[in-house]
Order: C-alpha cells, then sequence, then structure tokens
C-alpha cells in the first residue's frame, strides 16, 4: 500500500511542477510583449522629419529643405547644394546641428538651435555674420 501513496504523491507533485512551468512560461511570454510594446511605441522626436525652410540672410531668403532622421543624420539641400547636418540634437520639442557651407568660395560653419511646434519650426543660425532667422514647415 505504501507503494500506491508513493506513486499518487509523485504524480501529483509531477503535476505541479508542470503547472509551475506553464506559469513561468506565459509570465516570460507577457513581459517580452510588454518590453517589445514599450520599444515600438517610443515617441519619435517632433523634429524628425522632411523640413521645408526659409533663412532670412543678409543676402536676401534662402529656401531650403531639412531632412532630419531619428537615428541623428540629416541634410540640408538647397541653392548651394546638399550638406549634411553634424552633431543633430533633438530634446523634446528642440532641435540643434551644426553645418558648414560653401558660401562663394569660402566656408561658412553655422549652428541651428530652434523648436517644434506641430507643423512648424522657427529658431536661428549663429554664424560669423550675425543671427539668421529660421522658419519652415513640414513637408
Amino acid at each position: 500500500m505504501q507503494e500506491k501513496k508513493c506513486s499518487m504523491l509523485d504524480s501529483t507533485n509531477y503535476l505541479g511542477k508542470i503547472t509551475m512551468i506553464k506559469i513561468i512560461r506565459n509570465l516570460s511570454i507577457a513581459t517580452a510583449l510588454v518590453f517589445l510594446a514599450a520599444c515600438t511605441s517610443a515617441p519619435v522626436s517632433p523634429g524628425v522629419g522632411a523640413w521645408d525652410v526659409n533663412i532670412n540672410t543678409p543676402l536676401g531668403d534662402q529656401a531650403s529643405v531639412w531632412n532630419i532622421a531619428a537615428d541623428g543624420t540629416g541634410s540640408m539641400a538647397g541653392e548651394q547644394g546638399e550638406q549634411l547636418l553634424e552633431g543633430i540634437m533633438l530634446d523634446g520639442n528642440s532641435i540643434s546641428f551644426s553645418v558648414d557651407i560653401d558660401a562663394g568660395g569660402q566656408s561658412l560653419s553655422m549652428s541651428f538651435t530652434g523648436t517644434v511646434d506641430g507643423d512648424s519650426l522657427s529658431g536661428e543660425f549663429d554664424t560669423d555674420f550675425g543671427a539668421f532667422g529660421v522658419t519652415g514647415t513640414r513637408q
């Protein structure tokens, strides 16, 4: 009779282990899904995208198109050709970067700081020739 009690205890213990394994597996899956959902719903900076921009320079307004990616890369294309944006920082609604352009055979370094409000962008370039105002709209 003792042998029957042992086998009953063994089967109960076995079922308990199986139940515990299923619980741990389901919790692991649920945790993984929560992490995946958090990763895919990470907010994209409002500065990311394509922008039609107007730069107010001493030589008149200069139109350009900015493309800013979430990975911190970007470019600016206009009459001066296309330049890569360097050191792009996206912090909340704030955006900053620097760019070097060829201005009539001379290299001009410009640093931009600005903010994004919905589909509008505003700020200024700091240059050796003073500040140039910038406005833009999302494409």
